[in-house]
């Protein structure tokens, strides 16, 4: 077992996307036995401390298969009333096989710009880790029935490295009809090869890539656009074969499956960095000793009781520095609330904030996790 796949065995919080090809069973709707197995293997996985987050493609290839289409329609009204019709079957389907096994599901569907706009895309995480906490595996799709053309994924692979972005998962596995990255295309080069590990975000592997299947809307190339996306956030891709008979347990086990991408630092590190090189600050808390201490020895996240200023004027989920009694800037992160609301909340307890808002978003001012010291 090399390292890198050694690695696999410690991951905390993975995203897992299942591809078209193998959720529609050609002429009967959705592979019924295929998601009944994923569960059991996801629900073995997060009983091993695993937190689970699922991606799914497949509403408008089941839609297609409910309506005894063989061609994937182009217009746009056309794909959104197959994701319709579709995604009716394919969630009762998952709710059912994870109810097999004790677990709760729910649906979340998104377009690019609910991840796009830092409020919804803090919205969209702040949900997210709610759903995680309660022991409830989000089932994630593209809502395809609203999106436009200027605003959709293109792919649920891209769907899914922004998801494992999204929620700073460890590793995003992609389990695909294929059994991985070739150097060529197989059925064209017998002599291909598999290629077992590489750097994520490598020009050279676009390069063995070909097209996308009937199904769906990706291919190898959108998988490897997707893998060095994850990269970003310090995650690693596998792409493995989905039929293979318990991929995902392997896979966690470090079994030598599939393609295995690579991330050229952390997760922690990747984002940290992110947050640090942020020269869009839109504004500035001054904290108190007290606070200060908790973040930098404690690796706390930034209650309202311990700010005692806020200076300029932000938006949920922009970036703000953090500065000492004596003006130095210690940290900088993304704001869980406005300048107007921080500064009616500053100096009070967590359990204050519905009672002066009227709501109450995060118990933070910023999370841990969404914040970089300097």
């Amino acid at each position: 077992m090399s390292e890198a796949r050694q690695s696999l065995t410690r991951v905390k919080r993975c995203v897992v996307k299942i591809g078209s090809a193998l959720l529609a069973d050609v002429g009967q709707g959705v592979n019924v036995a295929s998601i009944r197995d994923w569960a059991g293997q996801l629900a073995a996985i997060r009983e091993q401390g695993t937190e689970v987050v699922l991606v799914t493609s497949g509403s408008v290839a089941v839609g297609m298969q409910r309506m005894k289409l063989k061609t994937r329609p182009h217009a746009l009204h056309e794909l959104q009333a197959m994701a319709a019709i579709g995604q009716m079957g394919l969630i009762q389907t998952y709710e059912s096989a994870f109810q097999a096994h004790g677990l709760h599901t729910a649906q979340v569907l998104l377009t690019h710009d609910d991840l796009a706009d830092r409020k919804r895309h803090l919205n969209a995480r702040s949900t997210l880790r709610t759903l995680v906490d309660l022991g409830v595996i989000p089932i994630i799709n593209e809502n395809d029935t609203v999106a436009t053309e200027e605003i959709r994924f293109g792919d649920n692979d891209t769907l899914a490295a922004q998801v494992a972005n999204l929620v700073e998962a460890d590793l995003l596995v992609i389990l695909t009809d294929q059994q991985g990255l070739y150097t060529q295309d197989p059925q064209q080069h017998p002599e291909a090869e598999l290629v077992r590990e590489a750097m994520a975000g490598d020009p050279a592997l676009l390069a063995m890539a070909g097209g996308s299947g009937t199904f769906g809307r990706g291919g190898m190339r959108t998988k490897l656009l997707a893998a060095a996306q994850a990269a970003r956030s310090g995650a690693g891709t596998v792409i493995a074969y989905g039929r293979h008979e318990q991929v995902l347990i392997e896979l966690f086990q470090g079994v030598d499956r599939g393609t295995y991408l690579k991330p050229s630092q952390t997760r922690v590190a990747a984002r940290k960095q992110w947050l640090g090189t942020q020269a869009r600050v839109k504004g500035r808390l001054g904290l108190d000793a007290g606070a200060v201490k908790a973040l930098k020895t404690a690796g706390k996240s930034l209650l309202p009781v311990g700010v005692r200023s806020v200076e300029g004027e932000f938006s949920r989920g922009e970036v703000v520095a953090c500065f000492d009694d004596q003006q130095q800037e210690i940290a900088r992160g993304l704001v869980n609330y406005s300048a107007q609301e921080a500064r009616l909340i500053i100096g009070r307890a967590s359990d204050q904030i519905e009672t002066i808002l009227g709501y109450v978003d995060e118990p933070e001012l910023i999370h841990r996790d969404n914040m970089a010291f300097l």
